[in-house]
């Protein structure tokens, strides 16, 4: 059982039951605490099937969709199909990688990915039975049916990062990129839909770790709408990818959408926080730590497999992972490719806010797309720094 300690009411979230959520959130009297409405914009309780807890899944195969021999033939001709037209992996789509069934089926996660549940696993693939190159490829041409456009991930123009453990320097060791400690819930800063390709797994731990942001919301909403006032704020010092004043959380068109991290408000031992730069209130700071707290308590965990590929919704899930340990071997080192995707038919509409960032990542026409199929050094792959 953890506690959210406030100069007001403390919150009581206890790790079971969640099945009677939100009543497993204790809330002490207080006559003398006046907790504050919600804004006026934002509904008491979001009815969604966005909003689960982990319990909600009693078996994998819930949010696993596994691939079938009939559909596994389907990837290798639309490979092969696309290989003989010669063209570079960027120009990789439903056109000229068809999936004749199978591309039916991923249509249908697509719409669940945005207004179901808000996350699959697409399970099957070997990676040990392809080249790097072509299970890339496969990647794309599945990928591209769940949501048929890529975002870039940097100023650089990479499209693809790559997750693997890398202490060859303090700075790449102590980089969540790079470090094989766990780390704190947290979104994206672009893209609607992130996705990862397993190209191999640790020898133990990684697992990876989703809940949902529409529960979050509404356990706060219930039990500290105070809270959700502060979130709603157009306050909240983001540093990165560039400093500016803007919300946690949106709600638009009835949707809530949730983008935040840690390391943007506060800094990390990678990225200090210029002194220069304002600091989180301590209502901010209750604030994300009560994130924290539900997340964990209702979240969900599975151990991932090699040649998975997992596709969240990166306005209503939040995600992080376990600490793991690397093998000696490379089938036991943890390689994970990530990219961040928007889906031309069933994208949300982006707030304000949030527009600039989405349109680099996504509408920039003009800005570079590098692909690297393998990790790269700094001259090439390089960590963000603070803005000057």
């Amino acid at each position: 059982m953890s506690s959210l300690a406030s100069n007001g009411p403390v919150i009581v979230l206890a790790a079971q039951p969640w099945a009677q959520l939100p009543g497993a959130v204790k809330l002490p009297n207080n006559a003398e605490q006046e907790i504050p409405a919600l804004p006026s914009s934002f509904p008491a309780t979001l009815e969604s099937e966005l909003a689960w807890t982990g319990a909600d899944f009693k078996s994998a195969s819930t949010f696993v969709y596994e691939l079938t021999e009939a559909d596994k033939d389907e990837i290798a001709a639309g490979l092969a199909l696309f290989r003989g037209l010669e063209l570079d992996g960027s120009d990789l789509s439903q056109a000229n990688f068809p999936l004749p069934a199978l591309g039916a089926k991923l249509r249908g996660l697509s719409r669940d990915v945005y207004d179901g549940k808000g996350f699959c696993v697409v399970r099957g693939i070997d990676p040990n039975a392809y080249a790097v190159e072509d299970l890339t490829l496969v990647y794309l041409g599945v990928q591209s049916y769940i949501a048929d456009q890529r975002g870039r991930q940097d100023k650089r123009g990479n499209m693809l990062v790559h997750i693997v453990a890398d202490n060859s320097t303090k700075v790449r060791g102590d980089h969540h990129r790079h470090s094989t400690k766990s780390i704190a819930f947290h979104n994206e800063e672009t893209g609607d839909v992130l996705s990862w390709l397993t190209r191999s797994t640790a020898a133990a731990g990684g697992k990876c770790i989703i809940a949902s942001c529409y529960t979050v919301y509404n356990v706060l909403a219930a039990h500290r709408p105070d809270l959700i006032r502060v979130l709603a704020r157009s306050d909240w010092p983001f540093a990165l990818p560039r400093f500016k004043c803007r919300p946690v959380i949106f709600y638009e068109d009835s949707k809530l959408l949730m983008n935040f991290g840690r390391t943007a408000l506060l800094g990390s031992a990678t990225y200090p926080r210029p002194a220069r730069l304002p600091a989180l209130t301590s209502r901010q700071i209750e604030a994300l730590d009560a994130i924290e707290a539900i997340a964990q308590a209702t979240q969900l965990e599975f151990q991932t497999r090699a040649g998975d590929m997992h596709f969240i919704n990166n306005f209503a899930v939040l995600h992080r992972r376990e600490g793991f340990v690397d093998g000696n071997t490379a089938m036991e080192k943890r390689h994970l490719v990530r990219m961040r995707l928007r889906d031309s038919q069933n994208s949300w509409g982006i707030p304000e806010a949030l527009r600039g960032e989405w349109h680099d990542a996504f509408d920039n026409e003009n800005a570079d797309r590098v692909w690297h199929l393998e990790p790269m050094p700094d001259a090439f792959f390089p960590l963000r720094k603070y803005p000057n």
